[in-house]
Parts: structure tokens; C-alpha cells; sequence
């Protein structure tokens, strides 16, 4: 009989689960599963499990993607739901901090959720060594998968580098992060290389001083917007909420061909290695020097892009993270020990 994995997300639509899960679920109908998602409410604790006794009752697989459990909803899902499999990309045990370089918030409730939704899985999977390092004060079945980018996508784009667009993509609420290099931007664009700034998002911000190209985000237009781009840029604050991104607009600029230019933050300092697929940049003074560095030279763009894209290759490609994350799935349903590298 076909075997039936059954997926919770909050909202299927977001980046988190369009580049995480929807990926596993591709591979697991390559291997004759059936797949459905539930889009999970964030509320109505023990009545949202209830309401979906049948379809845990008939699913072979639950996956649950950023699920906030109440700590009591850990006991009944255990009585419902078949193995399970909790997968995260942030800092969950954490709120977001009001403002870049503010520390994270800290609640009981918060934390006692987090560990909640470790404990019922079977096994989880994190974005990144930080977050597993934290799961596994829960659970003793945890795994890092990274978050993964289609590079085939992105390689049949045409390459496009103009020389002067510094690009960042992302959503409105990461845009206090951007912020950051406004002063180094507003440099360069007043006295350095001739400088435009991409913002691909759902909303701008309004720097008089920048050149700024708004670039609303869609689906089918984002990997034309960065493969047009000369550099992309990841700036983040260094706090333990930062330090569960898992880097994804850094991955999408190496697929596309770029240079990227981050903040040697967690997940970001790994994926981006200094002088051989980017640059690091932690002050003002640092993010101009490395932008004007880049603006100044095609060549150290073109041999930064061709490296990261091959680091890409290797090690955050959507299809092979997909597969070894089924392959832990299996080795989970078949009662074996977990690989969790």
C-alpha cells in the first residue's frame, strides 16, 4: 500500500517551508509515498489535534515544520499521531529581537513549547549546527539539514552583472537588518563607485541618499533579479537569534553567481569563506571598504561567484539535502539509529 506522509506548517506559502519541505516531499513521492499538507493553526491548543485525529489515523508520517507545541499537546499527540519529525529554521525558543542589536527575548512559555515540539518527534532536523545544538538538549534524535536552494534553476538564468547593483532579497520585517549598511551605501554612493541598490521585497525602504531599484518579490521573477545583480548582501546583528538563521539569501546569491558580502554571524560565517567565496564585513567602515573592493573589480566578482556556486554544489543543493533527510525518514520508520551529521 502506498504510504502516506501527512505535513503541518503554519503557512505553507513562506520560505521556510517552500525551500525545506516542499523539496522532502518532492522526494518522498519519488519514492511512492502520498503526500498532504494541513495548514496548522497557531492557536487552539489540544482542539487543533483533535480536530485532526482521522488524518493522523491515516497517515504512515507526520511532518511538522516550525510547529510551536503547547507542552501539553506532547502526550496527545504521542497517543495520535504516527512517527513524527519536527524541522526548524530559526530560533524558536527565542522572540525576535524589537530591534537589530536589542537581545532576544526570553519567555518560560516560549521555551517550555520548543521543547515540547522536540520531544514528540521521533526526529528532528535543523537548519543549522547552532539550532541542533539546542534541540538536543531536548531530543536525542536530531539531524542538521541545511536549507537548500534548486541550482539548476539558477544556472539556466542568463548571468548579468552590471557592475554597480548591490542586491538583498527578503522579507519586510528583516529589512531593520539592511538598515545597518545605510551608512556605507550612502558613501559610496556619494563619493565612491557608482552604486544602485536592489531591494527585492514586498516593501522598501525610502533612503533619499541611495539610489534604491524596488523590485517587487514574486516567485518567478526573483532568481532574474539576483542573477542581474553585481553583489548580494546578508548584514545581521550578532545575537543568538541571528545565529539560527540559516543563511538562505546568502545561497540564493551563490546560485545566482554572485559575490556576497555578510556579517560573520553563525550559519553566514560558514557559508561564506573570505576571499574564496565572499568577504566579511562587520563595521560601517568594513561593509564600504569590501562593497568598493567588489564595485572596483569584475574579475574578484567573477572568481568569488564561480566558488560559491561550486560550495553550493556541493554542500546546499535542495534535491541531495532532500534525500538525506529521506533517507533518515527511513532509516526513523524502520526503528535504526539516525545519522546526525
Amino acid at each position: 500500500m502506498t504510504r502516506r506522509a501527512l505535513f503541518w506548517s503554519y503557512d505553507p506559502e513562506l520560505p521556510s517551508f517552500r525551500h525545506r519541505l516542499a523539496p522532502l516531499a518532492a522526494e518522498l513521492e519519488r519514492r511512492g509515498w502520498s503526500t498532504e499538507v494541513d495548514r496548522f493553526p497557531k492557536r487552539r491548543y489540544l482542539r487543533r489535534l483533535l480536530a485532526r485525529r482521522r488524518t493522523l489515523a491515516a497517515a504512515d508520517l507526520l511532518v511538522y515544520a516550525k510547529i510551536n507545541l503547547a507542552p501539553g499537546e506532547r502526550a496527545l499527540l504521542a497517543r495520535l499521531a504516527p512517527p513524527a519529525v519536527f524541522d526548524f529554521d530559526d530560533a524558536l525558543w527565542l522572540r525576535k529581537p524589537r530591534r537589530p542589536g536589542a537581545p532576544p527575548g526570553r519567555s518560560r512559555f516560549r521555551e517550555r513549547k520548543f521543547a515540547a515540539s522536540c520531544r514528540a518527534a521521533g526526529l528532528v532536523l535543523a537548519g543549522n549546527e547552532f539550532l541542533a545544538a539546542r534541540a538536543r538538549r531536548e531530543s536525542g534524535s536530531v539531524a542538521v539539514a541545511p536549507t537548500g536552494v534548486d541550482l539548476a534553476a539558477y544556472e539556466a538564468a542568463p548571468r548579468a552583472d552590471d557592475g554597480r547593483t548591490v542586491v538583498w532579497i527578503g522579507l519586510p520585517e528583516n529589512l531593520p537588518y539592511l538598515a545597518a549598511i545605510r551608512p556605507a551605501l550612502a558613501r559610496l554612493a556619494a563619493t565612491g563607485p557608482a552604486v544602485r541598490l536592489r531591494v527585492v521585497s514586498s516593501a522598501f525602504p525610502d533612503w533619499p541618499e541611495i539610489p534604491i531599484e524596488r523590485v517587487e518579490w514574486s516567485a518567478a521573477g526573483e532568481i532574474t533579479a539576483l542573477s542581474t545583480a553585481a553583489i548580494g548582501v546578508m548584514p545581521l546583528a550578532d545575537d543568538d537569534w541571528s545565529r539560527g538563521k540559516c543563511a538562505f539569501k546568502l545561497l540564493q546569491y551563490m546560485a545566482a553567481g554572485l559575490p556576497a558580502v555578510a556579517s560573520p554571524v553563525g550559519q553566514s560565517a560558514d557559508v561564506v569563506i573570505p576571499e574564496e567565496t565572499g568577504l566579511w564585513a562587520r563595521t560601517a567602515d568594513e561593509w564600504e571598504a569590501a562593497l568598493a573592493r567588489l564595485l572596483a573589480s569584475a574579475e574578484l566578482r567573477q572568481r568569488l561567484g564561480r566558488a560559491g556556486r561550486a560550495v553550493l554544489r556541493d554542500r546546499y543543493e535542495a534535491a541531495a539535502i532532500a534525500r538525506r533527510s529521506a533517507d533518515r525518514i527511513e532509516r526513523l520508520l524502520a526503528g535504526a539509529a539516525i545519522d546526525g551529521r
